[in-house]
């Protein structure tokens, strides 16, 4: 067995504490709107976010925040390299967060 096996998590592991401060923080965005609802989003999933969720959540971030905005209010849906399961859910959870 690799090293790198041996510490990649698997992907639908939830993710520590640790990581979850992490991603919190790198989420923080410049449109009030995208905050609004990243943060409803981890009122509600955080204790329960896997490994492949905040891989997903973290390729979204990588967004410009209107072209996040865009995604969240389902005025584009994800295309090229963020055409991805685990984008898709996390967009899903994103998008129905009460």
């Amino acid at each position: 067995m690799s090293t790198a096996a041996a510490i990649t998590p698997a992907p639908d592991a939830l993710i520590d504490e640790r990581a979850l401060s992490k991603l919190r923080w790198r989420c923080r965005r410049g449109l009030l709107e995208n905050d609004l609802l990243i943060e409803r989003f981890f009122n509600t999933y955080a204790d329960r976010l896997t490994e492949a969720q905040a891989q997903g959540l973290r390729d979204l971030m990588d967004l410009s925040d209107n072209d996040l905005l865009d995604l969240l209010l389902r005025r584009k849906e994800p295309e090229g390299d963020l055409l991805r399961p685990d984008v898709e859910e996390v967009l899903s959870l994103i998008r129905t967060a009460p």
